[in-house]
Order: C-alpha cells, then sequence, then structure tokens
C-alpha cells in the first residue's frame, strides 16, 4: 500500500496576517493587504504599489541574528516555527533523521544582494562575510534544519512562481517513498526591492495602476499586470502512520501532484494551456481521484492580462461541463504575487478552505471577461462544503506544478 501524507502543521507570514489564524480570518473577509510600498523609496519608480509585511522583525530575532540573514530567511523560520510548533514534532520523540527540510524559493537574498553591492561600490573590503551565506536561495532549509536538529533531505527548490509547489510535491514524493516520515515544505520570497520593482516593471509584468482597491483584479476584464507580494507559507507533511501513532492534529490529506513545462516562451504562457491542463491531469490522476470530486481551485491567478485567460482556458479544457460546476479564486486578489512563497502560501489556503468548508474570494473583481468565464467567487467568501481542492501555480521559464489536497478520512 502506498504511504499516505497528511498536513499536521501550517505556517504563515504575509501581508494579510502574520499566523495561520490571521490569514484565514482575513481570507474570510476579503481583507486585501496592498499598500504603498515603504520598503524603499519610489518616488523614481513606476509602480509604488506593494504587498508588504506588517511586522517587527526584532520581535522574534535579536539585532545579530538580523544581521546574518536575509529577510527572506527570516520570513521562512518565522513561518517554520508556527508549522513545526503547530504539529509538535519537536516535541515528540521522532528520529530526526527521518525528518527533513524543502524551502523553496524564487530569487533568495535579493535585499542582501543589493545592499552587499552598495558596499562593493566603496570597497570589496566593506562586502560583509555574511554576503554568501546570507543571500543563497538554500540557505532558508539549513537555518530551518540547524534550529531543530532536523537531519532528513534538506536542499531548496528554485521555479519561479512554481517553487513552493514544486517543494511540496517533491516532500509528498520523499516521504511516499520512504526517504523521510516528515518534511517542513513551502517557500519564502522578499523581493519587494529596488531592483526587483524595476525589472519586473519594465518587463511590463506590473500593474502600474497606482489605486490600491482597483490595482489586483484577477480575471477582470481591465487587469493589466500583478502586484508584488512578499512572504512565506511552511507546511509540515507526515507520513499518516506516523502522525497517528504519535496520536497528532491532522489538518488535511495532500494526494496529487502533477508538474509540466510548456516549453514555449520563458515569461509567457502557451496560449492553449497545454502545460497547465497536463499539470493539472497529471495531479489529478495522482490523486486518484475523478474530475467532478474537485470543488475548488485556488488559481494562479496573477491579474495579468495573459495569465488570467489561459489559466480560465485549461480549467475549462480540463474539466469540461464540471468546470462550471466549480469554484476557482485567486486569493493572490489579497496577497498579491509572493513569487516563490506563492505555492505556500497558497496551499495554507487551499487546506484552510478545506478544514473550514468556505471559498475565499477574489476581490476587486467588478467587470466580467468574456474570455474569463468561470465562477470566480467574487469579492466575498462563501460557505461551501470542500472535500478535494486544487492548486495551481505556474512561473517563468514555463514551469507548472499542481497539487491536490482532501478532508482527512481515517481508514488506514
Amino acid at each position: 500500500m502506498s504511504r499516505r501524507v497528511v498536513i499536521t502543521g501550517t505556517g504563515v507570514v504575509s501581508p494579510i496576517g502574520n499566523s495561520t489564524t490571521e490569514f484565514l480570518t482575513s481570507l474570510k473577509n476579503g481583507v486585501s493587504g496592498i499598500k504603498p510600498i515603504t520598503l524603499f523609496d519610489t518616488t523614481n519608480f513606476s509602480v509604488n504599489i506593494a504587498g508588504e509585511l506588517k511586522i517587527n522583525f526584532e520581535d522574534f530575532f535579536d539585532k545579530h541574528e538580523l544581521n546574518r540573514i536575509d529577510r527572506f530567511t527570516a520570513m521562512a523560520l518565522i513561518a517554520g516555527t508556527e508549522a513545526v510548533e503547530q504539529s509538535k514534532i519537536n516535541n515528540s520523540k521522532i528520529d530526526k533523521n527521518k525528518v527533513g527540510v524543502i524551502i523553496g524559493s524564487g530569487i533568495g537574498g535579493l535585499n542582501t544582494f543589493e545592499e552587499q553591492h552598495k558596499r562593493l561600490l566603496k570597497s570589496p573590503r566593506r562586502v560583509s562575510p555574511f554576503f554568501i551565506p546570507s543571500m543563497i536561495s538554500d540557505i532558508a532549509s539549513g537555518h530551518m534544519s540547524i534550529k531543530y536538529g532536523f537531519k532528513g533531505p534538506n536542499y531548496c527548490v528554485v521555479s519561479a512562481c512554481a517553487t513552493a509547489s514544486h517543494a511540496i510535491g517533491d516532500s509528498l514524493r520523499m516521504i511516499k517513498y520512504g526517504d523521510a516520515d516528515v518534511i517542513v515544505t513551502g517557500g519564502a520570497d522578499a523581493s519587494i526591492t529596488p531592483m526587483a520593482v524595476a525589472g519586473f516593471a519594465n518587463m511590463k509584468a506590473l500593474t502600474k495602476n497606482p489605486d490600491i482597491k482597483t490595482a489586483n483584479r484577477p480575471f477582470d476584464i481591465n487587469r493589466d499586470g500583478f502586484v508584488m507580494g512578499e512572504g512565506s507559507g511552511i507546511i509540515v507533511l507526515e507520513e499518516l502512520k506516523h502522525a497517528l501513532d504519535r496520536n497528532a492534529e491532522i489538518l488535511g490529506e495532500i494526494v496529487g501532484y502533477g508538474a509540466t513545462a510548456d516549453a514555449h516562451h520563458l515569461t509567457m504562457p502557451d496560449p492553449m494551456g497545454d502545460g497547465a491542463i497536463r499539470s493539472m491531469k497529471r495531479a489529478i490522476e495522482d490523486a486518484n481521484c475523478s474530475l467532478k470530486d474537485i470543488d475548488y481551485i485556488n488559481a494562479h491567478g496573477t491579474s495579468t492580462p495573459f495569465n488570467d485567460k489561459t489559466e480560465t482556458k485549461a480549467i475549462k479544457n480540463t474539466f469540461e461541463d464540471h468546470a462550471k460546476k466549480l469554484f476557482v479564486s485567486s486569493t493572490k486578489s489579497m496577497t498579491g504575487h509572493l513569487l516563490g512563497a506563492a505555492g505556500g502560501i497558497e496551499a495554507i489556503a487551499s487546506i484552510l478552505s478545506i478544514k473550514n468548508n468556505f471559498i475565499p474570494p477574489t476581490i476587486n473583481y467588478s467587470t466580467p471577461d468574456p474570455e474569463c468565464d468561470l465562477n470566480y467567487v467574487p469579492n466575498k467568501s462563501i460557505k461551501s462544503q470542500v472535500e478535494y481542492a486544487l492548486s495551481n501555480t505556474f512561473g517563468f521559464g514555463g514551469h507548472n506544478a499542481t497539487l491536490v489536497f482532501k478532508s482527512f478520512q481515517n481508514w488506514y
């Protein structure tokens, strides 16, 4: 029998909440985390809004620690600590050689890179000896393993906006194969920096609409680009018998994973949605469920003209008649696009949807697009029983990843 994998912990730092509880409340209430950028002076920038965290890192770390880690690592450690503490795996007498950490980051320590580059321009001797270990994308996984003594598989996934979903999918596979019993996994990104905002803006990926109430509007006909966000979403995956043996609280089950490539363009999706279709079909096949079993799709839903209509087309071609019966929403409408962390917090949104029987809304939605004609749960969350939820993330480079979660039923 294949090893079943369940979720026993979740942790969130996001523009709409710095814990799972705060995140859930905001999702239910359709709260927007988009505000004017305060992390740097945007006077000469064409973009001046983003989904920044509202958090004081000194509440979690002393100044000595903060000087040695990048912002993205701090986020991963805060979210990861919440997930580990909820799961109670650190309080259990478990074999830490069988506990892994796979935390992805799409860009890694960009804050550190930009700051150290300023020092380099003054003198190479001014570059910090902590520059490299602060910047590299894998370092969040390293810090988590050191903090708790987890000695199982430990590495980082990098696949742009699909990063966290690939990390979670890889973790699912490793537990199924017996390489680990528990894996702390997800993603973190902190890319609201001058270089990143300028780069994304100049490639016309970001909206230049300064109105925080209308700028971020997935699936709306007037959408014109995404809004940058930052944060981390971390979950604890655990083999079912391992969780039951220690009487862990089980939040849900992860049952499917699909991963494909568009092989089409560096930044634009395949216009026919081929890669997205195959990713969703593979995940559903892996979940051993039918298309009609899926109740809710947490869409990639970036608020860009091409993604939203292509994802809609892919959903319709995958689910056929059932597509019109699905609830589809973009929680990015509230959080902004967290890049490599998106799949992490959106996995948690999917798990919370199942556990709490509600559908998060797509906020700021006002004018339908004829090419986006599904039920996007506009502006207000709704109560509905959710047995299966599917989460899509698609990244630059043509990377596609899909996860399927379901409510937990103990038939072990």
